[in-house]
């Protein structure tokens, strides 16, 4: 029997409600009613055994796309700024710079954002529309500001709406500033991550009301926060559980660089297993304690580039079940992530849910437990 979009999506939501993710009836009733494939006609798939990774366009109807966009699963609809799958006859190469999130992490974060009929919502990164109509659908067009920078995304995102059947308000711009002129909101979901939180968002959110939002940095580690705004500039909040990651906010992306040349250093010995970086909260400490490094390599080989200031920092085994470890410049990169790391270590070594953060108008800082625990401040 071919599958209709109506049965695909009933389907989808009893996988969600099955799998923990859907838990409030209205929020159910918006995922059966608002179609995806409206906002995803088109998008890339990722080439198994690629290497740099390629992507084959899939822009053909049918069953096939149906039950695909119907799948619990992130869609590329982008790459690199520019490059749609209709634009391309073959495989293609490129950085993902657009997509639909996979539906759970949507209803996920909606539940999470403790949203109430009523609320005015600022959503930051319109993308395809589809986390905007199901917004819409709960709460009422009327209460939903939408922003995206990409304009030929935006515009993309506003046919689709228009054809589901939404009218929320659309703006196109630099999300990280925010819409003043519909300010304040109840509420602000960000699907894109940030280095730092954007203060215009803590002036336009009312005091009391929350932000949702993925901090990220050049290293790529990801951590999700829920704050509450507590005055005009200033908010608290926890990091949640789990394991969520966004494209970061195309101002906050690290800048251009070639790869770095491996360059004499000092050497030395360290007592810090080098793989403990590639582990999800193990990276995020390092990117704290590193802010404007990324980070290359795996396992025993690490390599830190600090893009200010060209300070490095690389390990390798030692040959005797050690690892030594070879910096250079004005930043010791090592030295700052292994203090980190073992202040991490020395508190439990917790996911980030034991993770918390207070921004004021003089700094923001994560810190681990509690206020006075150990921390880190971000780059403002």
């Amino acid at each position: 029997m071919t599958p209709t979009s109506a049965g695909l999506r009933a389907a989808l939501a009893q996988q969600l409600a099955a799998d923990g993710y859907l838990t409030d009836p209205a929020w159910r009733a918006a995922v059966e009613a608002v179609p995806r494939e409206v906002f995803v006609s088109e998008y890339f798939r990722e080439i198994a055994g690629s290497f740099p990774t390629a992507y084959e366009p899939v822009t053909e109807g049918g069953d096939r796309r149906l039950q695909t966009v119907y799948g619990n699963q992130t869609l590329i609809t982008q790459l690199d700024g520019r490059l749609r799958p209709g634009d391309t006859d073959g495989p293609a190469t490129g950085s993902p710079s657009s997509s639909s999130t996979l539906p759970s992490l949507v209803v996920q974060m909606w539940h999470q954002l403790d949203v109430q009929p009523g609320h005015r919502i600022l959503e930051i990164g319109t993308g395809t529309g589809y986390s905007t109509a199901l917004g819409a659908h709960r709460l009422g067009a009327e209460n939903i500001t939408s922003i995206e920078v990409d304009p030929g995304v935006a515009a993309r995102a506003a046919t689709s709406l228009k054809a589901a059947g939404f009218a929320p308000h659309l703006v196109v711009g630099d999300g990280l500033a925010g819409h003043r002129p519909e300010a304040p909101y109840d509420r602000l979901i960000a699907t894109c991550a940030v280095r730092t939180l954007p203060y215009a968002w803590l002036h336009q959110v009312r005091p009391g009301g929350k932000i949702l939002v993925t901090f990220s940095g050049w290293m790529f580690a990801y951590g999700l926060a829920l704050l509450t705004v507590t005055r005009p500039g200033e908010a608290t909040g926890r990091f949640l559980p789990g394991h969520t990651s966004f494209m970061i906010a195309r101002p906050h992306d690290r800048p251009p660089r070639q790869n770095p040349a491996l360059l004499p250093g000092d050497e030395t010995s360290t007592c810090l297993d080098p793989a403990v970086l590639s582990s999800w909260t193990g990276s995020w400490v390092a990117q704290l304690a590193a802010p404007s490094a990324e980070r290359i390599g795996a396992g025993s080989q690490q390599i830190l580039a600090d893009h200010a200031t060209g300070s490095q920092a690389r390990t390798a085994p030692d040959g005797d079940g050690g690892w030594t470890v070879t910096q250079r410049g004005p930043l010791r990169l090592w030295d700052q992530v292994e203090s980190a790391i073992h202040d991490w270590q020395h508190a439990g070594a917790p996911h980030q849910e034991q993770f918390g953060i207070t921004i004021t108008d003089h700094g923001q800082r994560v810190w681990i437990g509690t206020e006075d625990g150990p921390g880190w401040n971000l780059p403002v």
